[in-house]
């Protein structure tokens, strides 16, 4: 096993939102007030809610589950509560029931940020969604059947792809089934 170097982190620069940092040999970053985000597998009635959005770091769209920041407009909001307002604002669909998955890292070789996945049911449409202020949010409800596809599609116009997304080609790549595979 590989232990963690011993050296004391040092911040090299800090932003309004991201801080760089090294401890020893490593270089990676981190978020600034330290906040996580919940990222929303919203699936109802044999579709799933992606939004689509333009990512300056990415210099185009990019296609996403809806996702959104805990605690950053009121410290101490509880993950399913921020998820499902986010859910809303992004998409216009308020969930009747939102079910925590679990914690992830997306990069960790490069950023110590983690999210919150979190499943959200029992969907009403409320509102067009879109965002908030200059967000520009695009919503698609795609046939779960057609994701690939659309996927596909989406990126042969140009949009980018988060990894996230992943999750939904999982019976896609692993094949119908995995009993197979399984060690007997």
């Amino acid at each position: 096993m590989v232990t963690p170097d011993a050296d004391a982190e040092k911040i090299v620069w800090q932003g309004k939102f991201i801080t760089a940092k090294t401890r020893g040999k490593w270089e990676y970053v981190s978020r600034a007030r330290g906040i996580k985000a919940a990222v929303i597998l919203a699936v109802e009635d044999g579709h799933v809610l992606l939004v689509e959005q333009y990512r300056e770091p990415l210099g185009a769209p990019c296609l996403e589950l809806p996702a959104g920041l805990v605690g950053d407009e009121n410290a101490g909001e509880a993950v399913e509560a921020a998820a499902a307002r986010e859910l809303e604002e992004e998409t216009g669909y308020r969930p009747a029931k939102v079910t925590m998955i679990g914690e992830f890292y997306s990069s960790p070789g490069m950023v110590s940020e983690s999210f919150y996945f979190v499943r959200a049911t029992g969907l009403a449409k409320v509102g067009d969604g879109g965002g908030v202020e200059d967000e520009n949010i695009t919503v698609h409800r795609v046939p779960l059947g057609d994701v690939a596809e659309f996927m596909a599609r989406k990126r042969a116009e140009g949009c980018t792809m988060d990894v996230k997304l992943v999750a939904l080609l999982g019976p896609l790549l692993l094949g119908s089934s995995m009993a197979s595979d399984s060690p007997a």
